[in-house]
């Protein structure tokens, strides 16, 4: 019985969504993203690795950066607080 309810309800989501024109607009805006990204220049093979290990060293450098300041920080202001 839930599984009719649940087929009805659906199917009238979706003739709601048919007559109001949405499912059109979906359509369209799904053909016009695909032209879109026909037009894309997509990076090949050996422009993608070099890209993914620039992303790779920057991240670990970011990384290294902020454990090194959070570490003198944490000492300054430990440093800090013991001589009040």
């Amino acid at each position: 019985m839930a599984t009719i309810i649940a087929a009805v309800v659906t199917l009238g989501i979706f003739f709601w969504l048919w007559r109001a024109g949405h499912l059109m607009r979906f359509r369209n805006y799904v053909l016009a993203t695909r032209e879109e990204l026909r037009k894309c220049n997509w990076p090949g093979r050996e422009e993608l690795k070099g890209s993914t290990a620039v992303v790779i060293i920057s991240v670990a450098l970011l990384g290294a950066f902020t454990v090194l300041m959070d570490l003198v920080l944490v000492n300054l202001v430990r440093n800090f607080l013991l001589k009040l």
